[in-house]
């Protein structure tokens, strides 16, 4: 066979053979199909059948729901029904109490219209009545009562006074336990271990020649001492001492400091006697500020402004009646923290208060003003709590007691002078306030006698029987009380001890 048609037999059999195979996948692809589509139908039908058992499913709970529903909805109206039923009757048995409220309450108020005329009818015959007896009587309703009452007055006269005084005693008795049983507290828990300070202006020389160094070649070293310091020099007043005299205790005590240094050192002239003023106030600036840190902690008032504390350390050099300002402060600071613990006021308040008091002595002599409203103004600059401004304001009374802790003040600045040893008044001030004392008893009617006595602590007044009885000398007592407070500045307090005598006299022969 020739290799041509050798080739072409080949190529015929490859393509039939090629034909074949794309027949047969295209036969079996078709059965495939056939199968795919079977089993896609089977689904189908298994799936509506699913379908229809939930759509019958879900209706027959449809139909459940619904009658349920529908029972409940019948329950609820004949619920309603039921509560319509009884506010029904309610609103008809509401209408009808109105109209019983409304007739009772006509009823009532033609009755008070009765009343009303009646009462009317009765005052009217009331008055026709007094006329009548004002005119058997002669007296009218004031002078009957007056006289009514002065009779009985008269007739229990005894009896009132007992028990006025019995209620006076008992109601005295609770008031000064209470009272005293506060103030011995402060007392006792203060103790006596406060400063006592008497300022001096004396300096003691050491020797006659000294003398003549203070005074210098015609006296030019006193006279650049007094230029420096801005006080007085007296040399001869007093043998042996230097006496130093200055409005302002600050100056007094830089003069001191400065001639004392002067005296140690020896060598007294003007230059030096400039240099030793200049040290001797920078040593008494620094220590007023200490005095003032060192009150301030001793009364246990903290947080001050600094330059505060320098003012208020400037009271060192301040007595009042021999007392020292600053350490009578202290004190008070003392007292006023214990009461206020004990009467349940705010301590930090009293304290401050009590500290602060008389800050305003300071410059009272360079400002207008009296020292409460200096004070006051020195703590409003220094911004300082309006409660501690309130407390120290009235400790002389020249400004209302606003709260708890101003009494408090206003108390302890009394115990703090009036306790003893701690002031010394001259002899004609105590003089006159015993004369004042007797004079305020003595000018009221009755009194024959008045006797002021324990250093004007107490006033005795003896008064005539005839002419007062007991219920008036009891009167009188008070009487004299509020007029001595009214018009008598003092501390602590006077008992007023009124005596009423009856003496008989018989003789036997």
């Amino acid at each position: 066979m020739p290799p041509v048609m050798l080739l072409t037999a080949v190529s015929a059999a490859l393509m039939f053979g090629i034909a074949s195979g794309y027949y047969l996948r295209y036969l079996h692809a078709l059965s495939k199909r056939s199968s795919l589509e079977l089993d896609l139908k089977e689904k189908a039908l298994h799936a509506e059948e699913k379908a229809l058992k939930v759509i019958e499913k879900a209706e027959k709970k449809a139909d459940l729901i619904a009658s349920e529903a529908k029972a409940e909805i019948k329950e609820k109206e004949e619920k309603l029904k039921t509560k319509e039923d009884r506010l029904d009757k309610k609103d008809e048995l509401l209408d009808e109490r109105q109209i019983t409220l409304d007739s009772e309450k006509e009823a009532v108020r033609t009755k008070i219209d009765e009343v009303k005329d009646i009462k009317a009818r009765l005052d009217a015959r009331k008055g026709e009545l007094d006329v009548k007896l004002e005119e058997v009587a002669g007296l009218t309703q004031e002078d009957a009562f007056q006289k009514v009452t002065a009779r009985m007055e008269k007739e229990r006269a005894e009896d009132l006074g007992q028990r006025t005084q019995k209620l006076s005693l008992a109601g005295d008795e609770v008031f000064d336990a209470q009272a005293q049983n506060i103030l011995l507290a402060a007392i006792h828990r203060l103790g006596n271990n406060m400063h006592v300070s008497v300022m001096t202006s004396n300096v003691e020389l050491p020797n006659d020649e000294m003398k003549g160094k203070v005074i210098g070649k015609e006296g030019r070293n006193v006279r650049s001492f007094e230029r420096m310091t801005g006080v007085d020099v007296l040399i001869d007043d007093t043998p042996g001492y230097v006496t130093l005299s200055s409005f302002d205790p600050i100056r007094r005590e830089i003069a001191r400091v400065a001639l004392e240094a002067l005296m140690k050192d020896g060598r007294i002239q003007p230059a030096k006697i400039e240099e030793m003023v200049e040290t001797a106030r920078k040593e008494v600036s620094v220590m007023v500020r200490k005095m003032g840190e060192k009150a301030a902690y001793e009364a246990g008032v903290p947080n001050l402004h600094p330059d505060l504390l320098t003012i208020l350390g400037r009271l060192h050099f301040r007595t009042s009646y021999g007392q020292n300002v600053l350490w009578h402060s202290v004190e008070m600071a003392h007292m006023a923290g214990v009461i206020a613990e004990e009467v349940g006021a705010d301590v930090a308040v009293a304290k401050a208060g009590a500290l602060l008091h008389d800050i305003g002595k300071t410059v009272s002599h360079e400002v207008q003003g009296t020292h409460v409203e200096i004070g006051i103004r020195i703590l409003q600059k220094y911004e300082v709590d309006q409660k501690v401004i309130l407390a120290m304001r009235a400790h002389h009374e020249e400004y209302p007691y606003e709260t708890p802790e101003s009494i408090i003040v206003q108390v302890a600045d009394s115990l703090s002078g009036a306790r003893p040893g701690a002031r010394r008044d001259s002899i004609e001030n105590y003089i006159k306030r015993l004369k004042e004392l007797e004079l305020i008893a003595t000018e009221l009617a009755g009194v024959d006698k008045a006797f002021a006595i324990s250093a004007g602590r107490e006033i005795r007044v003896l008064v005539n029987p005839e002419a007062l009885n007991d219920y008036e000398s009891n009167t009188l007592a008070r009487t004299i009380a509020t007029t001595i407070e009214a018009q008598l500045r003092y501390p602590g307090e006077i008992k007023v001890h009124v005596i009423r005598e009856t003496r008989v006299i018989s003789y036997a022969r």
